[in-house]
């Protein structure tokens, strides 16, 4: 056994001595107090052993290294070498280091730990039974079951979860703590899809509005959670995904003097995330308001069969002199999916979060190649032999897509296009094609509303663009100019010209006029290439309006009937060989003509080669 002495490491004064000469002591043993710049510091034994002498007394002022007790260390114990041989006393500074000395008893024993464990648990839906089970009597989940859902396991850290409505000066503390919990929001970050794309690239801002608490209306404390998580997102470049059920502004909301609120920043911070990062919102139940303005900006809203959305809730409708209308009947979703306002509609909240993290994924990274839904020959014969028949784009899509890649946004819409994101080889990309389902494939105003808007989402988030071309042209006569025929179509070309990422098309049968060059970005050699299947066909306009304009002459001069008509089908039989496929590759007025069957295989490749353009100047949308 050795002799040690130790002395406190800082000029400091006594406050409490706890040894005695003779204790004995073991590890973690609490010695003494000092007071040093206004804060105690505990000094603990760092081993066993025996207390021989204190040299000091409470209210003692101690300088640096004088000694305050000298001990005796114990043989048994195995943390000191028990051999010292003729080595002088030694010196210790023992320090206020505790780890692994107080057990978790004593630590859950303190007064603050257990007040924020008391505060933390009146944020979950536990402490409030009654609430969540009206919530799920309507068939609908929680904010926090569904933030739970999205996110991987553990990994959701929560912002602000212990603030209250903005009510003091109406509601007792107490009252707002039991009623108000996280001010009726949700706010944090977590991880989406970790397994596939590694934590880096998973990680999301994740914001929902709680109905069960004050119907997820918008508080002066959820506004301010809410900036501080777009800040982050903006700062951090992180995606974001709402839960937007609510129903809008919450009158009477602050402690603060405030005539109208309209200073709030947050619908110009979510809005200013727009092109920079992905913005999902995900929709069920009402959805009315500032609610629904928030909603508005996303790139991406999907909602339930069962959801409402809509700029103002009945109140609100009602207090404009608009009628009594109950809140089912404003905005539901199938008017909204049908208007191009929803994007992906679903059954029910768990397949709303299963489509947000698919969406999500296609911005996340490339996975592993994928295989296709057929053998590759099936695209030989996805179209019929007959050039007049209609077929299913759709399953064109499918085809050349990987197996089970295909997201399709904006399905009730505008559905002379189809617009999807899909995989290649694993590689994302955004896919669009006409439907010769719907007016033989002509582009209306709203098809070209949904291309441009689809073109755009694209290019601001980096995807490589892939149309299979199937169209007429623009849809033209006096029913579409009424729908502002002009502006919208005219759409595609603006956002084609100012696209920066790679663009490639597939002519699959009718490429003709200025709906061909829009569906490639402005022109066949706008692209990064243009091809075409051999059943494509190409003129300045339709072939058969091309022979009954240009040859109207010809054609009046026959009588009407067989002979006429025989003439007419010479005529465009001429006209249809003329625009082969095979004719347009002679001409380089597009770059080669393909097998079906490699469109796969061609497409992988020609993404390979290509890559995002410079930056173009910012684009401004007019529409």
């Amino acid at each position: 056994m050795s002799e040690r002495h130790v002395v406190v490491p800082m000029a400091s004064t006594v406050v409490d001595i706890a040894v005695e000469p003779g204790a004995p002591l073991v590890r973690g043993t609490l010695v003494a107090i000092v007071e040093a710049m206004k804060m105690e510091h505990e000094v603990r034994a760092p081993a066993a052993g025996r207390v021989l002498a204190v040299h000091a007394c409470r209210g003692d002022a101690l300088d640096d290294g004088d000694v305050l007790v000298t001990w005796q260390d114990a043989d048994e114990e195995p943390d000191v070498p028990s051999a010292r041989g003729s080595e002088s006393p030694r010196h210790e500074t023992w320090t206020s280091d505790s780890n692994g000395i107080a057990d978790e008893a004593a630590r859950s024993a303190r007064p603050e730990l257990a007040a924020l464990q008391s505060r933390l648990a009146q944020v979950e839906d536990g402490a409030r039974p009654e609430a969540i089970a009206r919530r799920h009597a309507l068939g609908l989940r929680t904010a926090r079951e569904n933030v739970t859902d999205l996110c991987d396991p553990a990994s959701f850290i929560e912002y602000g979860a212990l603030a209250i409505a903005a009510q003091r000066s109406r509601r007792p503390l107490d009252d707002l703590v039991r009623q108000t919990p996280a001010d009726g929001m949700v706010t944090g970050i977590g991880a989406v899809n970790g397994a596939l794309h590694g934590e880096a690239a998973s990680r999301c801002v994740v914001m929902a509005y709680d109905a069960t608490v004050l119907a997820g209306t918008q508080g002066f404390r959820n506004h301010q959670k809410t900036d501080r998580m777009l800040g982050i997102a903006l700062e951090q470049r992180l995606p974001v995904v709402l839960f937007g059920e609510g129903g809008g502004g919450r009158p009477g909301d602050t402690d603060m003097p405030i005539v109208a609120g309209l200073h709030v920043p947050t619908f110009a911070s979510f809005a200013r995330l727009s092109g920079v990062v992905p913005v999902v919102s995900i929709v069920a139940g009402r959805c009315f308001a500032g609610n629904a303005a928030l909603v508005g900006c996303s790139d991406v809203i999907i909602a339930t069969r069962g959801s409402n959305i809509g700029m103002g809730g009945p109140a609100m409708v009602e207090g404009g002199g608009l009628g009594v209308h109950p809140p089912e009947a404003i905005g539901p979703s199938a008017v909204q999916s049908a208007n191009g306002v929803i994007d992906v509609l679903v059954d029910d909240e768990r397949a709303a979060v299963d489509v947000a993290r698919r969406y999500l994924s296609f911005f996340q990274g490339r996975l592993p190649a994928g295989d296709p839904i057929a053998p590759r020959r099936a695209l030989r014969d996805a179209l019929p032999a007959n050039r007049v028949r209609t077929y299913d784009m759709r399953a064109v899509m499918a085809l050349v897509a990987d197996a089970g890649s295909i997201l399709e946004l904006r399905s009730g819409f505008g559905i002379g296009i189809h617009t999807a994101l899909a995989r290649v080889g694993g590689r994302a990309i955004g896919l669009f094609a006409n439907n010769p389902v719907h007016l033989g494939g002509a582009i209306d105003a709203d098809a070209a509303d949904k291309a441009a808007r689809f073109m755009q989402l694209c290019d601001a988030h980096g995807l490589p663009l892939v149309a299979l071309v199937d169209t007429p042209g623009f849809m033209v006569g006096p029913d579409i100019e009424t729908r502002a025929q002009v502006r919208h179509v005219s759409r595609m070309f603006v956002v084609g010209a100012r696209r920066r990422v790679p663009f490639l098309a597939v002519v699959v049968r009718k490429g003709y006029g200025l709906g061909a060059m829009a569906m490639t970005g402005g022109g066949f050699h706008a692209t990064a290439a243009t091809v075409a299947w051999p059943t494509g066909e190409f003129g300045a306009m339709g072939l058969e309006g091309a022979v009954r304009l240009g040859y109207r002459k010809e054609l009046a001069a026959e009588p009407e009937g067989p002979a006429r008509d025989a003439l007419f089908q010479r005529l465009l039989a001429q006209h249809v060989e003329n625009g082969t496929a095979l004719n347009m590759a002679t001409t380089l007025e597009i770059d080669a003509v393909i097998d079906p069957a490699d469109t796969r295989t061609w497409l992988a490749r020609a993404l390979a080669s290509t890559r995002i353009g410079p930056a173009a100047d910012r684009f401004v949308d007019p529409w």
